[in-house]
Formats: C-alpha cells, structure tokens, sequence
C-alpha cells in the first residue's frame, strides 16, 4: 500500500472508532487519499460541496446541531483558506470541527508549486490544536502515532470544558490513490474491541459556587449556554425573571421576560429594577439594553464551563465559576411580579402594534415561532433576523433555536442552516435577510446523490442591510443608500430557480402558514421596505414604553 493510502485509511478508521459521524468533503486532486477513505468507510455519512465556504458552514452547522465533531476535508491552496471564516466562528462559538487540509509535500513548498500556500498555522489562534501531521512513512510506529494523533484531535475538538475547530494539515506525495497492494510494514488495523486507540476520560463537574439567598436576582442566557434547564429551574424556585435570547433556549415558562428589550430600553425601569445579583449563562449580545443595564449591575456571576476563557463583553462580571447553585430564598414574590407585570404590558402593547402592521419584518419572525411544530428547529441570520426575533418571539416550549452568534457574521448562513437541519430529527426553518441569503446562495446547490434536509429557508427580503436604517448611518443620506442600503435588485424567485429549490412568494399575512408547510429544500420570501421598517420599530419602542408608564 502506498503512503499516502496507508494514513488516509488508518487516521478515517480511527477518527470513526472515537464517534465521528459525519464528513463533508470539497472536493480536489491532493485530498484524494482522505476522499476515498472517507467514501470507502461504512460508518460514515459523506456530504459533497463543490464551494469550500459553503462546505465548512455545513459541517459547522451540523457540528452546533448535534454537539459532536464533524470532519472537514479539502484540497491544497485556497480551498483551505475558504474554510477560515467557518472556523472563526466555530471558534468563538465553540462548536466542535475537525479541519482536515490535505497539503503538498516539504519539497513543493515556496517554489511557485501549483495550489501551493503556507498552511502551516493558516488559521491562527482560532484552532485549539494544529498539527502538521508529517509524509507518512512506511516504518513501524507510524499506525500507532496516527491514531494517537487522531484520538487527541477528535477528543480536543469535543472538549469538553472547552470545544472548538482543531485542524490537522496533512501533506501527502503521489500516488494519490491505492495501487493494489495492501502490504505494510505493520499491521494497518486497530484495536479489536473497535473502540478508540486512546480513550479519553473525563473528570467529574466542579464544585458549584453557591451564592447568598435572594429574591432579587435575574438569570440572563445568551447564545450557547449549557444546563438551561436546569439553571431555569433553579431561577423559578428562587423566584427570579429569567432574560433569555431566543438561541440561549431558555424563553419558556412562567418566568421568562420576552420583552426585556424594550423594559431595559426605559430608563425608569431599568433604574427601578437592578439587582442583588445576575448570573450569566452563554453569551450575550443580541440587545443594546440588556449590556447597558448589565454594566450597572452590582454583583455579575459569569458561569463559563472553561475557566480559560469566559464571556464578559461589557466587563462588568465580579465573579466567575464553572456552576453555581441558585439558592431557594424566603420572601415574597414582588420582585418577580413587578418583571411579569411590566414584560406582559409591554408584550401586549407590541402584539397590538404588530397585528396592524400587515406582513412586516417582526411579525414574520413572531408568527414563524407561534406556527412552528413541537420538535421543530430555527437557525436564525443574523443582523435584523436575530434581533426581530428577540423583540417579537413570545416564551413558548419544544422549538431549538440556532444562531452563528460567535462572530454574528451574515456569511455562510444557508450552509449553516442546511448542516443543522442535517443533524436535526424533525422539521427545520430558517429565518435569513436577503443579503445573508444571496451571500450563501451556493448553500443550495447540492449533488443529486446529496443527502436533503427538511428545511423552509424564509427569506424577509428589504433590497438590501436593513439593519443600517436603524443605527446612526441612516442620518447620512447622501452615502447612504450606496454604502449602507446597497440595494441588489434581485429577485430571489430566480436565484432559487437557478438550483431547482421551490420557491414561493407571500405578499398576505393569510398565506404565511399555508406556505411553510411541505418537505425538503424550500424558500419563501417576503418582500419589505426598510424605511417603513425602521419606523415600525420606533413604533414598537413608543407603544411599549408607554405600555409600561402607565402600570400603576
């Protein structure tokens, strides 16, 4: 067996033996050996993108879903660079990607070789494991620091105090693919029990830091926080309002604040309700008010599973420990009670402006929510998406909320949406811009021997960043509309057409439900005005804060 042959099987064999399910592949001539190995391996599902951007969100995607390491694999040269911004955001995100780039041998490096870059290190500080692998040799000790490499990759990857992308660079000499011969020096094959060649173990949960009984705290959850469900309990026995981004998988239940948004946005009642403490889970982010207000908060426990690295972006935390115990307090219940009174005013003056503003941007997102299935998952866009979302979704159970909040870019949001529903058991949605749609376009385009998600991308299209007419650059209106609007003009109809993905057009509130039902790759779209939208919002913010004024 050739070199090359010989590790491409051995690191896929144990790769699969340490849990790996999953592998999406670009295509090219130096990934070959790993290409083969890959398809030639039973346990193993195989996804095929020919846009290496659109492949390494896929992976991304289906690695956030479901929480394991999903192998990626491309060719020499900028195939691999493409995968850069897939991996910052698993990196801050914490999602578990093992990056696979195949790469020329030493002699072909700096000498102008073809689809030759330095891959040595390509991604910085955004892996928390690089290895150059080394050219496979034919010599006894080679199987054995493979797969050692490939149970330290896979296991570095999953964490699990702290997970995230690890890439393995693994440079590869001709012949690419097998010869026929099956010798080796060693024996090429694994353990027999099938099991990994290193089995990771890992230590116990830390000591949980137990705070002070009181009837005034507030939890606040935020994109990719863990034990929600638990910690939510714990704030309802406590008897404290639970502020959860709608990614952060706690908006349900008797305590949960949905219209914090927009309670923190008035000054009178953020004055009137700061803590005794808050405790943080994931990371926050998606609301302006809810940093301001955390920035006055007396006592701010972040609960970061990695000590190493913690979520503090207004740097106002006093404490920070891996779990915390939120202790039952006596007292009465008027701390909470003032939060639900003020959160129910204020949702109901914004359902009422909602209802009369026909199909516009919030309602789309807080209609989505009210008509998806128990058991069914939303990946969110970012920019405006997210942010309708956490001002229109009410609380409600049984819905998976996912969002690329790491670096809370608009790239690669179709692949990411498509990886997740890959991953998920039930009916997908997605709710996207038109500009986070037309960048991932490539995300549709899938072999016919691909598998297919069940998954309704929802496109709310306003020709172009709807977000900019909401922030200080609308003020600006002779660049404005060129350097921030940046109206497109597509239509999106066609875009769809161009992969033979179904599309449909709603223009009635009426239509909406009926057009999310059917199966498979789908897009609807809804059309808006960004002028009209940022003055819907300024409506919402008036109706709201008026609503909460005029509580006794």
């Amino acid at each position: 067996m050739n070199p090359a042959s010989a590790l491409a099987t051995v690191l896929v064999d144990e790769l699969a033996r340490c849990g790996l399910t999953d592998v999406v592949l670009a295509p090219g001539s130096r990934s070959a050996p790993l290409a083969i190995a890959v398809h030639a391996e039973p346990r193993l599902r195989l996804h095929v993108r020919i846009d290496e951007r659109s492949a390494a969100f896929l992976a991304l995607g289906m690695a956030r879903r479901s929480g394991r390491p999903v192998a990626l694999v491309c060719t020499s040269g900028t195939a691999a660079a493409n995968f850069h911004p897939a991996v910052i955001e698993a990196h801050e995100s914490g999602v578990p990607l093992l990056v696979l780039t195949a790469d020329r041998p030493p002699e072909l490096r700096g000498t102008a070789a073809n689809q030759t870059i330095d891959q040595v290190k390509l991604y910085g500080g955004a892996v928390r494991l690089f290895t150059e692998v080394g050219l496979p040799e034919e010599r006894p000790g080679q199987v054995a620091y493979w797969r050692s490499l490939a149970c330290r990759a896979y296991q570095r990857s999953l964490g699990p105090f702290d997970p995230g992308p690890v890439q393995l660079n693994v440079a590869f000499r001709e012949p690419l693919i097998p010869d026929g011969d099956t010798a080796w020096c060693e024996p090429l094959d694994g353990a027999a029990s099938g099991g990994p060649w290193v089995r990771p173990r890992v230590a116990p949960p830390a000591v949980a830091l137990h705070l002070p009984p009181t009837r005034r705290g507030v939890l606040v959850i935020g994109d990719g926080a863990v034990n929600v469900r638990r910690y939510v309990a714990a704030a309802g026995m406590a008897g404290w309002p639970v502020i959860s981004e709608p990614s952060g998988g706690g908006r349900y239940g008797d305590h949960a604040v949905s219209a914090y948004h927009f309670l923190l946005g008035t000054p009178e009642f953020a004055d009137a309700h700061l803590p005794d403490v808050v405790v943080t889970l994931g990371r926050p982010g998606v609301s302006r008010p809810l940093l301001s207000w955390l920035k006055r908060v007396g006592e701010h426990i972040v609960v970061a599973p990695d000590l190493s690295r913690w979520p503090d972006p207004t740097r106002s935390a006093t404490q920070v420990a891996q779990a915390v115990e939120i202790p039952v307090a006596p007292g009465d219940d008027s701390w909470l009670h003032s939060w639900r009174r003020a959160d129910l005013a204020a949702r109901a003056a914004l359902d009422e402006v909602l209802d009369d503003s026909g199909l516009s941007e919030p309602r789309v997102a807080r209609d989505l929510v009210d008509l998806m299935p128990n058991g069914a998952l939303l990946f969110c866009g970012s920019s405006m998406p997210i942010r309708d979302l956490d001002q229109a979704m009410r609380p409600r159970r049984g819905l998976r909320v996912l969002a690329n909040r790491g670096a809370s870019g608009i790239d690669g949001a179709v692949s990411t949406a498509m990886g997740a529903a890959l991953a998920h058991n039930g009916p997908s949605y997605a709710l996207l811009g038109d500009l986070s749609f037309l960048h991932d376009q490539n995300g549709l385009i899938a072999g016919p021997r691909e598998p297919r998600p069940d998954l309704c991308l929802v496109v709310v299209n306003n020709d172009g960043g709807g977000i900019f007419s909401l922030l200080p650059q609308a003020a600006l209106r002779d660049p404005f509309e060129r350097v921030f609007g940046t109206p497109h003009g597509v239509d999106l109809g066609y875009a769809a057409a161009a992969t033979g993905t179904p599309y449909t057009l709603v223009s009635d509130v009426g239509q909406f439900g009926k057009a999310l039902r059917g199966e498979g790759p789908r897009v609807i779209e809804v059309r808006s005005d960004r002028e009209s939208n940022a003055v819907l919002h300024g409506a919402m913010r008036d109706a709201a804060r008026a609503a909460i004024w005029e509580l006794p």
